[in-house]
């Protein structure tokens, strides 16, 4: 198989399985291109989820067009972008009819309603890998290996966002401006 059919393939697959959006496709995205295909080491792909979330757009969309400019230049992140958004152009528009259709039946709602917890599932597996990485980069879970840097800002970065409510982004700022001057003065 080509390279471009194994990008549109794989984005093909995270965007028709992505149920849930956002952080729920973190699982997905880091299984075909860290674990089945090899694009991308793990902590690769951590910094292409912070990239991911940094940038405008879905995080899926996002990923694809960088692996695809990564992987294959220009065409790849083309092939890869649109592979992503196929299978949610065809779904929403089934689903628009279905719901227009359906919307009043019990069902339908409860049906909805039981995708939830799973979804929330799919964030937390996906966070604990990622926060796993950032907090033992060398993958040894251990006191000594700990990154203590990551963990001070990751809990400082957690109370402005929980108790202040602080924009997400004024915080992804402030803590890449802490981090760079820690890491800095550490080194």
């Amino acid at each position: 198989m080509t390279l471009y059919l194994q990008l549109f393939w794989s984005f093909f697959q995270v965007g028709l399985f992505s149920f849930g959006g956002g952080l729920a496709t973190m699982p997905l995205i880091q299984d075909q291109v860290v674990n089945i295909h090899h694009w991308l080491t793990l902590p690769e792909f951590t910094d292409l989820i912070t990239i991911s979330q940094m940038t405008p757009g879905p995080i899926a969309v996002n990923s694809a067009s960088f692996v695809g400019m990564r992987i294959a230049g220009i065409p790849g992140s083309l092939i890869a972008t649109f592979a992503c958004i196929l299978p949610a152009c065809i779904i929403v528009g089934i689903l628009a009819y279905l719901y227009y259709r359906f919307r009043t039946l019990d069902t339908t709602r409860g049906i909805l309603a039981s995708v939830r917890p799973a979804v929330v599932a799919l964030i937390a597996s996906a966070g604990l890998a990622i926060l796993i990485n950032a907090f033992w980069p060398n993958g040894q879970v251990s006191p000594r290996e700990t990154d203590l840097v990551a963990v001070g800002i990751f809990c400082a970065a957690l109370i402005v966002l929980r108790r202040w409510k602080a924009s997400p982004i004024q915080v992804m700022l402030g803590s890449g401006a802490i981090g760079c001057l820690l890491y800095l003065v550490l080194l």
